[in-house]
């Protein structure tokens, strides 16, 4: 079969490897379509938050098929369209899929069946693949505090975590502010129904954001990981507001005003994956009909993976880039 493989850091290479077999407690998973998502990039770098080892095949945003069930495997039948979860607890340790263990950039893969989730009807597969990315925006929303329709919430960073958290808070009923400097993202938080955006290169944003809340936001989501972005989150929240920390920023240091966390009586929480939220997330997306294809604006063969990773580095003209496998 087919296989994405990182062989090294900074080593990309698609080639031909044996097909898995499973046991009877697994099922076979044929891959559909994979998203490239910026943790990608940084372990094609060499690095990520866990410890990581080469040759390693990425791919932990996948919707697949079932094409085989082992025989003590119960609730999944040939046919079923699922996605699973990327934090795996196995016998031997906690795994992160597509990370410390081979991921879904494959034709074929053996899983558990405790990692999947099966996806009704109304979710088909271009939302499929973009389950991953969307639970991770729904917890952000949801770790501190849901909103509802009288507040009002801001996402610093319109990369597909903060697209997909405005699409959780739009779902929810909140107005949404997003705040990104690429004309592309801020066009496509429109599309998804975003009340405002803003450009942070075209003057403050603070003062923008001010403006257009009228003190200040209910809830705000970094989700850019950039310095700037994480230096004015705290002057984006109203007093007594909410900010949840998703955008991932790995050994960067800069100077921050913490005493605005006592000042505006902040509550300031961090948050990483999307632990025990998957079912309601896909319910969520099922019930609210939340159209999330803007999000997906490219998508290539698996035999072209070199060219979609080239394109997905490129943010004015990218944001999330698909791998079609079968």
């Amino acid at each position: 079969m087919k296989t994405l493989i990182f062989d090294e850091p900074k080593k990309l290479v698609v080639t031909q490897v044996q097909t898995p077999s499973i046991t009877d407690s697994e099922v076979m998973i044929r891959s559909r379509r994979v998203g490239i998502c910026h943790s990608d990039y940084e372990l094609l770098a060499g690095q990520y938050i866990i410890p990581i080892s080469y040759p390693v095949t990425p791919g932990h945003e996948w919707v697949g098929e079932v094409v085989e069930v082992g025989k003590d495997v119960k609730g999944l039948k040939r046919g079923d369209r699922v996605v699973g979860e990327c934090v795996i607890q196995t016998p031997e340790r906690i795994h992160h899929f597509g990370f410390s263990m081979d991921g879904a950039d494959r034709e074929y893969f053996a899983a558990r069946p405790e990692w999947l989730h099966k996806l009704p009807d109304a979710v088909d597969d271009a939302k499929g693949a973009l389950i991953e990315p969307f639970t991770c925006g729904y917890y952000a929303v949801l770790r501190n505090g849901g909103p509802n329709a009288a507040d009002t919430v801001v996402v610093s960073g319109g990369g597909t975590i903060g697209l997909v958290s405005a699409a959780a808070a739009i779902g929810m009923g909140a107005r949404v502010i997003v705040v990104d400097p690429v004309p592309l993202r801020r066009d496509i938080a429109k599309r998804l129904g975003a009340d405002a955006t803003v450009d942070p290169s075209k003057g403050d944003a603070v003062e923008s954001v001010q403006e257009l809340t009228k003190g200040g936001a209910d809830l705000v989501i970094e989700a850019s990981g950039h310095s700037s972005s994480l230096a004015n989150v705290f002057d984006y929240a109203r007093l007594e507001g909410r900010i949840s920390m998703v955008g991932i920023n790995i050994n960067q240091k800069f100077p921050v005003e913490l005493g605005k966390i006592q000042m505006k009586n902040l509550t300031v929480r961090g948050c990483i994956g999307s632990p025990g939220v998957w079912p309601a997330a896909i319910r969520f997306l099922e019930r609210t009909g939340i159209d999330l294809s803007p999000i997906q604006t490219h998508s290539f063969p698996l035999d072209d993976a070199l060219k979609a990773f080239e394109l997905g580095k490129n943010p004015k003209e990218a944001v999330k880039v698909t791998l079609e496998i079968a």
